[in-house]
């Protein structure tokens, strides 16, 4: 038996819920993972709390990452005590995901831990951090440099957004970081912002073109903000675009793209072809600044989970959430 937060939909209203599972009720896959840390994030709380169709099969165990050693193995790749990642894949979604003490997958899904993180500082990074760096790289690949000029942060203060400042600080750029909560300014400066502004500035309809003042920018947030923040690129400007938490949608107009050749960069960490992925991890090791994560996490265990889901879509959680599954 182990311990999982597994969401159901039946005759009863949609519920999740913390219970004990038998390991004979995981589903196919040709790895089973003990899961030490996972983490709650954004999508989990959507999951958990029925906010959005997240879940595409019930019953789910939400969880679209974890941390863990292999304890058994019909995939040639690992073996039995391996230390491994996993992020994204449609885990939490299609397939039974990290929130639980074990997880059963394809081994294709993962990746060796790096050595130089332990398991807790894996998902103190996560998926987010994992997509932090996934959007810094596309923003190199693109030819933005330190030397290019600021880079615009939105979300600053939530777990991709944190990451991503850590980030791009040290590697040498000026960051400005956006964030709703005039309250986390001194941490956002500690993790390496050079400024922050207020996420009011961005959130409201804007004009077409605004003063030039970004060389590259990574957004979560999409709708107005994502709007604004490529009408004030300056030319041939480079925004990596991630997330949705302001919506779906993109009322914009075409004039960046065409009068200052702004390039908009979709990033997807979900399906990211597993090369991509051991890069972004390869990098995290040498460009996230290790001693930083403590600043930006908070860890909590399987039972908290469920009542801390509302408050991360409220946007009351600060950086990080990594969930000890062991406790």
């Amino acid at each position: 038996m182990f311990k999982a937060i597994l969401i159901e939909r039946d005759e009863r209203p949609y519920r999740a819920g913390l219970t004990e599972l038998n390991e004979a009720q995981l589903p196919a896959g040709d790895v089973t993972v003990r899961v030490d840390f996972s983490t709650l994030n954004y999508k989990d709380a959507l999951a958990i709390t029925g906010k959005a169709p997240v879940v595409r099969h019930f019953p789910m165990v939400p969880g679209i990452d974890f941390a863990g050693s292999v304890q058994e193995s019909e995939n040639s790749s690992y073996r039995v005590g391996d230390r491994v990642v996993l992020n994204g894949w449609g885990v939490g979604e299609q397939h039974w995901g990290g929130l639980a003490q074990l997880a059963r997958v394809k081994g294709e899904w993962l990746i060796p831990l790096p050595v130089e993180f332990t398991a807790r500082q894996s998902m103190a990074i996560g998926t987010a951090g994992y997509t932090a760096m996934l959007c810094v790289i596309a923003l190199e690949r693109h030819g933005i440099a330190p030397d290019s000029g600021e880079i615009l942060v939105t979300g600053a203060a939530g777990g991709v957004g944190s990451v991503a400042v850590a980030v791009l600080a040290k590697l040498g750029f000026r960051v400005v970081a956006v964030t709703g909560r005039a309250a986390e300014a001194e941490f956002l400066k500690r993790l390496g912002a050079a400024e922050v502004l207020d996420r009011a500035v961005f959130a409201s309809p804007g004009k077409p073109l605004g003063k030039e003042r970004w060389a590259g920018a990574i957004d979560v947030v999409g709708n107005h903000t994502l709007v604004n923040v490529c009408a004030s690129m300056r030319y041939r400007g480079v925004v990596a675009a991630c997330g949705l938490a302001g919506g779906l949608d993109f009322p914009a107009t075409v004039a960046p793209f065409i009068l200052r050749g702004v390039t908009l960069v979709g990033v997807d960490s979900v399906m990211c072809p597993r090369v991509d992925r051991l890069e972004a991890w390869r990098r995290l090791t040498q460009d996230l600044d290790v001693t930083k994560l403590d600043l930006l996490t908070e860890e909590i265990d399987l039972s908290q989970v469920i009542d801390r889901a509302a408050g991360l879509l409220e946007g009351r959680v600060r950086g990080r959430l990594v969930v000890d599954t062991r406790r």
